[in-house]
């Protein structure tokens, strides 16, 4: 009887949106392979599958797989749903098929593919994850300023959550998903006296760059991302 040699697991990270800012190895690990996994229930819905499409010539040979995940903070919720997305994978590895796990920027940040990652290593497949540019970099770049330079510190805050003390520390910081707390955060912003900027959908055809705390529009969408440049000089505030 032939023996089946176990598929992998790729977690591909696409950039933050433009096609041109995936990477060469990103590009070829997609071409190499038949099932392309993304994080959302409609391919047409999703700004990973649109980039993929856009870069190949055709998508006759793929097999997209929907592996959803719910918008909650329900560990129970989360649990039921990874092992279901896990099980659709693990049969395909062990049917000796590659999957490639497509998410938007860079899969080691704030991803719903790392749980799913991880999950499928303990159980003992091969793994493997390809860097992608992250939205907070793409961000400073399009507006042409640095993240960090010299002694500053830089933080990334997922502003879904309390914000209280993070936006106290020393240096600068990126604010992600925030989600409906954005309205909060502008408030909490605008009392300081720290440089602000935002981009919402950076990368695509609507863009839009806010460079002041004042501008921001509370109505933003979830793909917006915060810079807060600190001028205090590094004190925190107590």
């Amino acid at each position: 009887m032939k023996t089946v040699n176990k598929g992998k697991l790729y977690g591909v990270g696409v950039g933050p949106g433009d096609p041109e800012l995936i990477t060469l190895k990103a590009l070829r690990i997609i071409k190499e392979n038949k099932y392309i996994a993304f994080p959302a229930k409609n391919r047409e819905d999703t700004i990973t599958c649109h980039i993929v499409e856009s870069l190949l010539e055709n998508t006759d040979d793929k097999v997209f797989l929907d592996c959803h995940v719910q918008m909650t903070k329900d560990r129970k919720l989360l649990d039921d749903n990874y092992n279901v997305i896990v099980q659709k994978i693990t049969k395909l590895l062990d049917a000796g098929e590659n999957v490639v796990f497509l998410t938007i920027g860079d899969p080691t940040v704030y991803s719903t593919y790392m749980y799913i990652h991880r999950m499928i290593k303990e159980r003992g497949y091969d793994t493997e994850i390809i860097n992608g540019i992250t939205s907070f970099c793409a961000a400073a770049g399009r507006m042409e300023i640095s993240l960090a330079e010299r002694e500053e510190e830089l933080h990334i805050i997922p502003a879904s959550y309390d914000t209280g003390k993070a936006l106290k520390y020393p240096g600068n910081k990126i604010l992600m998903k925030m989600g409906s707390k954005l309205s909060d955060i502008k408030k909490k912003l605008e009392e300081t006296d720290d440089e602000v900027y935002m981009i919402e959908n950076c990368s695509l055809n609507n863009e839009k760059i806010y460079k002041s705390v004042q501008e921001i529009d509370i109505n933003s969408g979830y793909m917006s991302v915060i810079i807060v440049k600190e001028k205090s000089g590094g004190v925190i505030h107590e």
